[in-house]
């Protein structure tokens, strides 16, 4: 029970910082570093990281046929994933990214069922309602989603990155009961850097850090170390305890954590529909949180 608390906790830190990250990570593309790029540094760092915890506490070993999954999990997880959000975070706007990935959810409870047999019930479905309804009625109070086709390319590459990780959390369950988050994360960065590689090389190395201001160094620092590291690896910690539906969930905590945020900095007010929201989101997250009964047979 107590392993479970915490793996909830972790997830509300988990979905705080990528609450943050929309608008950080938008600051820096493609100004100071094209998005691809942008990508390949977060792996570079994450690798070094992982690899550094990994060595230095766990030196855990993996049995060569779960090597296999482990590269699919740095190809959905880490490659598909974060390139095709940046690249497509840099051609649309944050509300039209943050109102696509209200289907992770819904995505991650379909592949759960087909993949590892998660049982698709009538509370799911009602709290995945509940919470497509409060993300979207909050993400949409802040301004309006656009049909300009100028973001179209932008909307499909968020949407692919929304199917490659619901992919990715159903996959990596399995490893997590299995070894420790840290192996599993240090390999999955591991497999991701060479999917990355030839995508972000030649952006990464035509940064010009004579442009780099130390606001724009502090946005980058967060983006690797807690965007990546931090979110990857307490991710990774809940989902020991908890089914990838239960995780996927949390995503529609994300827009209320920004008009949180937004309110504490003044740049914001409470409004009906941000507390109708929240109740509707806090709702949804409980009522897929709640474990299925097994039914015992004699």
């Amino acid at each position: 029970m107590k392993r479970i608390f915490f793996a909830h906790i972790a997830l509300f830190i988990v979905n705080l910082i990528y609450a943050l990250n929309y608008t950080i990570a938008k600051d820096v593309m493609p100004e100071y570093i094209e998005p691809s790029g942008f990508i390949l540094l977060r792996v570079l760092c994450g690798v070094f990281l992982f690899s550094f915890f990994y060595f230095l506490f766990i030196k855990e070993s993996v049995e060569k046929k779960d090597f296999f999954r482990l590269a699919l999990c740095g190809l959905f997880g880490v490659a598909i994933n974060q390139l095709f959000f940046f690249e497509g975070l840099n051609l649309t706007t944050p509300i039209n990214a943050a109102i696509i990935m209200t289907v992770n959810p819904v995505l991650v409870i379909i592949i759960s069922a087909l993949l590892i047999g998660e049982k698709i019930t009538v509370k799911k479905i009602i709290g995945i309602v509940l919470g497509i309804i409060g993300a979207g009625a909050l993400i949409l109070n802040s301004g309006s989603v656009s049909f300009d086709n100028d973001f179209f390319i932008g909307n499909i590459l968020v949407l692919i990155n929304a199917t490659s990780y619901a992919i990715y959390l159903v996959l990596v369950k399995g490893l997590m009961k299995k070894y420790n988050p840290l192996t599993v994360m240090f390999f999955v960065f591991l497999f991701g850097l060479f999917f990355v590689l030839p995508f972000g090389y030649q952006d990464l190395n035509s940064i010009n850090l004579d442009s780099f201001t130390n606001d724009i160094y502090l946005k980058i620092l967060f983006v690797v170390v807690c965007t990546t590291f931090i979110a990857y690896l307490l991710n990774a910690f809940a989902l020991k305890s908890l089914n990838p539906s239960i995780v996927s969930i949390y995503i529609y905590l994300q827009p209320v954590l920004a008009s949180v945020i937004a309110i504490l900095y003044n740049s914001d007010t409470i409004d009906y529909v941000k507390i109708v929201s929240s109740i509707f989101i806090f709702i949804a997250v409980f009522l897929v949180s709640i474990p299925t009964k097994k039914v015992i047979t004699n």
